[in-house]
C-alpha cells in the first residue's frame, strides 16, 4: 500500500494522510485553516510504499492536479513501465502526457547490468564487435570499451537496482 500526505501551503492548516483515491477526494475539500477558511493549495508528499513507487513519484512530480492519475498508474503499470518512465522523464528529460502517451512509447534502452564495463562485456559476448578468436579474447580492453560507451550510455540506480540506459 502506498501512503501520501497532503501538506497545505497555509501554515495554519493541518493536512492528512491518505492511501486511496476515495480517501483523498472525500477529505480534500474539507480542509480549513485556523480561521475557518477553506484551504485550496497543497503539496502532495510520498510517505511510504515500494522503492520503485517512490522513484516513480519523484519523476512524475506528483501534485494535487495529477495525484489521482498517478495513483492509477501505480496500480496499472508494471515495474518495467515505471522504470522506463523514471529514466525517460526523470533522467532523459522527456515529456509525458499520461492521458495520451504510453510508457512503451518512451525511447529508452535499458540494460540490466551494474556498470558500463558489464555492458561492454555483454556487447562483446553478444557479438556486437564481430567474431573474436579465443586466442585474442584475453586482450580485449573492456575498460576502454566502457569509456567509449559512456558517450551514449549512463549508469543509475532505481529502487536499489543498478542499471545502464541510453536515451533514444
Amino acid at each position: 500500500m502506498t501512503t501520501f500526505y497532503v501538506q497545505p501551503y497555509d501554515i495554519s492548516a493541518t493536512g492528512f494522510y491518505f492511501s486511496s483515491e476515495d480517501d483523498f477526494t472525500s477529505r480534500i475539500g474539507s480542509i480549513r485553516n485556523d480561521y475557518g477558511q477553506p484551504v485550496e493549495e497543497f503539496e502532495i508528499q510520498f510517505i511510504d510504499g515500494a522503492a520503485i513507487d517512490a522513484a516513480f513519484a519523484k519523476a512524475w512530480e506528483i501534485n494535487q492536479a495529477n495525484i489521482l492519475r498517478f495513483m492509477e498508474a501505480v496500480e496499472e503499470w508494471d515495474e518495467d513501465a515505471k522504470r522506463r518512465f523514471i529514466l525517460a522523464v526523470g533522467e532523459c528529460g522527456y515529456t509525458f502526457n499520461p492521458e495520451t502517451d504510453e510508457p512503451s512509447d518512451l525511447d529508452v534502452d535499458i540494460y540490466p547490468v551494474d556498470s558500463l564495463r558489464g555492458l561492454a562485456e555483454q556487447f562483446v559476448e553478444d557479438g556486437l564487435f564481430g567474431p573474436i578468436p579465443d586466442r585474442l579474447a584475453f586482450y580485449i580492453d573492456y575498460d576502454a570499451i566502457a569509456r567509449d560507451l559512456a558517450m551514449d550510455y549512463a549508469e543509475t540506480e532505481i529502487a536499489g537496482e543498478r542499471i545502464v540506459y541510453r536515451c533514444g
